[in-house]
């Protein structure tokens, strides 16, 4: 397949009927990902489910192109990470009983805002960190794996849909017969989430990224429960809640360092040129032109409007915002990039509590704040995942950042509807801890409001992570170690284990083409769980409307 041609091409793969199955997949999905967000705490990558719906119904209407079913499942993907963005900030407010200072129109304020800064850096930095590094970036390259699967069939074909199909009846036997517990060998540690995650997708994406990336990943974890949370009491230093504190302060300063660490390191020395569109390493012409670039400025612009007069929090702090918007974005795409996972709510609380360190924002800003920073991060996560599909099979950049603008516009409606839909027909008390909607993670952001638990660890962390990024190490790994629960981080290094012993195995033996079969068969595995998450969540809303 020729990528120049198909990149030239590029209005043919956003075709009318794509856009309309696009759209109409947007609303179903965004509406899913909202209720998934809330009821269960988490939000599965819809992107491999979205890629074989994409393709087989484009396939009704006599389209059969791998490029056109890509721009299609972007477009209908891309609503869920506004979702998430919104579910996973929003609702703290409500929990803290201050509904009546948030209306429909600030919450719409709030999702446009986001989409439209992770619209914009996306675009600036698309190059450096899709086209020009190594990041694995596994959702993409499952969901590319997919895509060309469903072409070539054969044993490949086999392998993937195999491996997709055995995870999604492990996913229905877990999660929608209760068959099997989520958690694994757990021991009461005090303060420390010990366990295996019972998640072949976790495993995949350990699979995936493996190596030395993985091994900071694991380290960070065992310095941050065990260094501190365990250490710390046991040596009579502080007690478990206080460790607690201290790691996840850490743990935040690290994602921020690493982040500042890339822009300092990489961005800053050549921001006229990512900015311009330009590759400073082979000095291309920008395919855009003056007119994209215009076009990106007032995106920007609108963004910073929304912020200071929409949310009314003046033009120091929108400056701010849209500013940290582009570090936060920056670190969602190397972490996405690296292990698959977006903790979008923890970059939207990093700016929050940056905002709150020198302004006098109310509360409800503050979680405004932290709503349009993690709707950007997780529209980044998702649009460069998506730029790593298409770089495997040659779709055009272009296509594919218009199909995310299309279906991310209509999902900052479709998700703010939702919401209001939800508080409407439930109250303001279903939300919370106990309640029927968990939002777990919009929690997290209630709590953190009143600022950072340790500063100390903050500031240590923020400085550990640009001087790690500096040395080459992967700070955003390690700092992803310290902060996540640690049956996440063991369970990932599980998974670079079994890549470990299979590749020995496989040299052993002299099996060809070793590597490209691990790849695939991890691909399908992470799959099949998201495609049966989504499905399982689609069964949710359908079931929780019609209670």
């Amino acid at each position: 397949m020729s990528t120049a041609g198909s990149r030239a091409s590029w209005r043919g793969q956003l075709s009318p009927v794509g856009i309309a199955i696009g759209c109409l997949g947007c609303v179903i999905i965004t509406a899913s990902s909202v209720y998934t967000a809330l009821k269960m705490g988490a939000l599965p990558w819809p992107t491999i489910f979205t890629s074989i719906v994409a393709l087989f119904a484009l396939r009704a209407f006599g389209h059969r192109s791998l490029n056109e079913a890509n721009v299609t499942q972007i477009v209908m993907s891309a609503g869920s990470m506004v979702a998430g963005g919104l579910a996973f900030t929003i609702p703290g407010i409500w929990m803290l009983g201050l509904a009546d200072e948030v209306s429909w129109v600030e919450m719409l304020a709030v999702a446009l805002s986001g989409t439209l800064l992770g619209l914009v850096c996306t675009a600036a930095i698309r190059r450096r960190f899709v086209d020009e590094s190594n990041l694995e970036y596994p959702i993409g390259t499952a969901a590319a794996e997919t895509l060309m699967a469903t072409q070539t069939g054969g044993v490949t074909g086999k392998r993937l849909f195999g491996s997709m199909g055995l995870a999604g009846l492990w996913c229905v036997a877990r999660d929608a017969l209760g068959l099997m517990p989520t958690l694994l060998a757990q021991l009461p540690i005090p303060g420390v989430s010990f366990g295996i995650y019972n998640s072949p997708q976790m495993l995949s994406v350990g699979f995936l990224v493996g190596g030395f990336a993985v091994a900071f990943w694991f380290l960070g974890a065992l310095v941050g429960n065990f260094g501190i949370i365990v250490g710390g009491p046991a040596a009579g230093l502080c007690d478990v809640a206080t460790a607690q504190g201290i790691v996840s302060s850490l743990g935040m300063g690290l994602m921020m360092g690493s982040g500042a660490g890339v822009v300092l390191k990489d961005i800053l020395p050549h921001a006229a040129g990512l900015l311009r569109g330009r590759s400073t390493s082979a000095g291309e012409k920008n395919p855009r032109g003056r007119l994209d670039a215009g076009v990106l400025g007032l995106m920007v612009a609108a963004a910073a409007l929304l912020v200071c007069i929409g949310l009314g929090m003046g033009p120091v702090v929108a400056v701010v915002v849209v500013l940290l918007a582009f570090v936060t974005t920056i670190m969602s795409a190397q972490s996405v990039g690296q292990t698959g996972i977006d903790p979008m709510e923890i970059f939207g609380l990093i700016v929050l509590l940056a905002v709150a360190a020198f302004s006098d924002a109310s509360q409800v800003q503050l979680f405004y704040v932290a709503g349009v920073v993690a709707v950007a991060c997780g529209l980044a996560g998702d649009v460069m995942s998506d730029f790593k599909t298409g770089a495997i099979i040659g779709t055009s950049p272009r296509a594919m950042w218009v199909g995310q603008a299309i279906g991310a516009l209509l999902g900052t409606v479709v998700a703010v509807a939702v919401l209001c839909t939800l508080v409407a027909a439930y109250g303001t008390g279903a939300f919370g801890p106990g309640q029927m909607f968990v939002s777990a993670q919009a929690s997290v952001v209630a709590t953190m409001v009143s600022g950072i638990p340790s500063v100390p660890g903050f500031v240590i962390g923020l400085l550990g992570g640009i001087a790690l990024y500096w040395a080459g190490l992967p700070a955003m790994m390690f700092g992803l170690g310290v902060y996540l629960p640690f049956y996440m981080s063991l369970t990932a290094a599980l998974g670079a284990g079994v890549k470990w012993a299979y590749e020995r195995v496989c040299a052993a033996r002299g099996v060809e083409d070793s590597e490209e079969k691990g790849v695939v068969v991890a691909s399908g595995v992470l799959g099949g769980e998201s495609i049966v998450g989504v499905a399982i969540a689609l069964a949710s809303v359908v079931g929780g409307l019609a209670g």
